[in-house]
């Protein structure tokens, strides 16, 4: 019974690198010239890209509607003042398109606008139920007066009632 060869994890790297920078060459042709078994060479590459696209799902949603305000923020952040070839590259290490950045960027550019709006609104709710809260303040007063003096004029004059 053959014992199966063990390789160095730098030899399993460097026949990745050959494997993914092929060219027209096949995945057999690469084996065979690295005289590993194509199914070895098929495994490493499978299990390797199965730990990027774990990685990258550990880094950030797969899919950009799914960010957080906060990860779309940082995003922002990172973009900012880029020239064009940084911002391309950013975008394609976040897998995003540039749209999406100016799609963000008018959310909370809009935002901020839309808070402002939404103050302006509740500051004058505000200033209008104070308003009705002293009227309503002022004729329960009116009515507690009413009774006070109601009640002095029956102790003065007597209630006819009783």
């Amino acid at each position: 019974m053959a014992t199966r060869p063990r390789y160095t994890e730098a030899f399993r790297e460097q026949a990745l690198e050959k494997a993914y920078s092929r060219g027209r060459r096949t995945v057999p042709e690469v084996a065979a010239e690295l005289n590993i078994s194509v199914w070895t060479l098929k495994n490493w590459m499978k299990s390797s890209n199965q730990r990027l696209t774990s990685n990258r799902q550990g880094q950030s949603p797969q899919r950009p509607q799914d960010w957080t305000r906060e990860q779309r923020l940082e995003v922002l952040m990172q973009s900012h003042g880029l020239d064009e070839q940084a911002l391309n590259a950013l975008c394609r290490e976040k897998g995003l398109f540039r749209h999406h950045l100016q799609q963000w960027r008018q959310e909370f550019v809009g935002r901020r606008d839309g808070d402002a709006q939404e103050l302006r609104a509740l500051k004058q709710r505000e200033h209008a139920l104070e308003r009705e809260l002293r009227r309503k303040d002022k004729a329960l007063a009116e009515a507690a007066a009413l009774l006070v003096l109601q009640k002095k004029v029956r102790a003065l004059w007597g209630d006819e009632d009783e």
